[in-house]
């Protein structure tokens, strides 16, 4: 029953008509000539609510001024009563149309275009004024007072149209927006934790309160400085907060304005409404441009996050790659020594015993090159004990050990935690410091270090290798053949930088008495 109901037309039409003209009826009540909430309401309904409804609003608007017009038909007159009659929503569609339709008020799914919505807001209000006024000016009877000159009117009707909507529809449209991204379910837990609801609640509104407490007991000059300072919370949630800010920040300065107004007609009032005005449609441009450059920096963060993830993915896939490429040499190696002693096995009648140890010997040390090659792509202590073993055993440690380099390694805690990417790349970049050391042939001794850490939410590594010398032992150092037997590309500085880039790290090298130091900092990509 109730999703037939829903289903017709008519009966959706008619729900629309009451809604609005309920609204419409209760903030009459918190109108008067240059405060004009109603064109906040009337500005949201046609901007918000779809096409199909906008005859519904209409009658929803009508329902309302034909009650008021026959209640003050015999105060001002029928000619009155019949302009009030008509609803000034109909003489703003055109321009609502035009505004949605061409220049997209909103640029994505709920973000305002705020140039747009200001002149929208600013087009709204001279229509808006321009209808009070001549609705006003066809006001006839006897009791009707002398009015003042009709730009005052005018002035007093815009201003009352235009704060009036900038007191309601950017914060309307901030609500829009917090619903349309998170929904209703989320709505509460955003505004228990959003930071622009504790200054509201804070700053902003003991801030007002305290001048609207003195711009309503100073008299003379020192309470329109009261009125003027509102727009100082207002500016400074905009340049915390963007447009949001701003939005939050006008509504409450304009109500505070309001509530500091000593008299219904006062000028005072009117100029510090005036000013406020001029303040939250300048604060409302710049938080739009502020936001959109927060919104275009978190983009390039983004960006800049996702090119990171893929590079470190890069990485990974390179180091699988070279571990295919491991297994392929170390089966190549294998298949290699079993086919050559197969071969001297058919033709060892055939050759002298000292041609045999000759040719065992080179296939030997065939296989241990291959050996190694296999071991410099991919650590082959590294799939039996991992990272600690492959600094320890692996090809690096074994290949300065032959050429006469004291090494020594010392690996803290927490570095198994450590993503496999970066355990991975941390291999790499201790055998490209050792290589750079090694590449001037000034040292005899390498210490590494590696640690891991926690801090703030992620985890952390830590890697130093001291180069040190000892010129004593550093003429039996055999040089020949180290740079290619340590696994590195060989490429110095630029190259350690690059990698540690790619893991957020940083790079540092201080020089020691007898020695240098590289320090290399990485960032986990896994989240602790």
């Amino acid at each position: 029953m109730l999703k037939r109901i829903e289903a017709n037309m008519w009966v959706r039409q008619l729900a629309v008509a009451l809604a609005y003209a309920l609204l419409y009826a209760l903030m009459r009540h918190m109108t008067f000539s240059h405060w004009f909430p109603l064109a906040g309401l009337r500005f949201c309904a046609l901007l918000l609510v779809p096409y199909r409804y906008w005859g519904a609003l209409l009658v929803g608007e009508a329902v309302p001024l034909v009650f008021s017009a026959i209640d003050c038909w015999n105060q001002f007159g029928w000619m009155w009563s019949a302009f009030l009659m008509v609803p000034p929503m109909l003489f703003s569609m055109p321009l609502f149309r035009w505004c949605r339709e061409r220049h997209q008020l909103f640029s994505g799914k709920a973000t305002p275009n705020i140039n747009v919505l200001l002149l929208c807001i600013f087009a709204a209000s001279v229509i808006w004024a321009a209808v009070n006024v001549v609705n006003l000016s066809l006001a006839r009877g006897p009791n009707i007072s002398p009015l003042p000159p009709y730009r005052v009117i005018a002035g007093a009707y815009f201003i009352g149209n235009y704060i009036g909507t900038l007191a309601v529809v950017p914060l309307v449209l901030l609500v829009r927006e917090e619903l349309l991204t998170y929904g209703v379910r989320h709505l509460w837990r955003r505004f228990s934790e959003s930071s622009l609801a504790l200054e509201t609640v804070c700053l902003l509104v003991p801030s007002l309160s305290l001048l609207v407490w003195l711009a309503s007991g100073l008299p003379g000059p020192g309470g329109q400085e009261a009125h003027i300072a509102m727009f100082l919370p207002v500016a400074w949630l905009a340049l915390r907060h963007g447009w949001r800010g701003a939005a939050v920040g006008g509504t409450a300065a304009s109500i505070a304005v309001v509530l500091a107004m000593p008299a219904l007609l006062d000028s005072t009032t009117l100029q510090a409404q005036v000013f406020v005005a001029f303040a939250i449609t300048t604060t409302l441009m710049l938080g739009g441009r502020i936001a959109s450059l927060r919104e275009r920096e978190e983009r390039e963060r983004a960006d800049a996050r996702l090119a990171l993830a893929v590079a470190q993915r890069n990485v990974y896939l390179g180091e699988m790659q070279l571990r295919q490429t491991s297994y392929l040499v170390e089966q190549i190696s294998d298949a290699f020594q079993t086919s050559y002693t197969q071969l001297l096995g058919r033709l060892r009648g055939f050759l002298p015993g000292a041609d045999e140890r000759i040719y065992y010997r080179q296939a030997a040390l065939t296989q241990h090159q291959m050996y190694r090659l296999a071991d410099s792509l991919y650590p082959l202590a590294w799939r039996e004990r991992g990272l600690p073993a492959a600094l320890r055993e692996g090809s690096m440690p074994r290949a300065l050990d032959e050429a006469g380099i004291t090494y020594w390694c010392h690996i803290g805690p927490k570095v198994d935690e450590l993503a496999t990417s970066i355990q991975l790349t941390l291999y790499r970049l201790a055998c490209e410091a050792i290589a750079m050391a090694c590449s001037e042939r000034n040292i005899s001794h390498i210490s590494v270090r590696l640690r891991g850490m926690s801090f703030a939410g992620r985890r952390w590594a830590l890697l130093c290798v001291d180069s040190r010398v000892d010129y004593e032992r550093l003429s039996r150092i055999r040089w020949d053949g180290l740079q290619s037997a340590l696994g590195a590309s060989g490429l110095g500085l630029g190259a350690i930088k690059d990698r540690a880039m790619v893991f957020g790290g940083r790079v540092r090298i201080r020089s020691l008495g007898d020695g240098r130091r590289i320090s290399i900092v990485l960032t986990d990509p896994e989240i602790s």
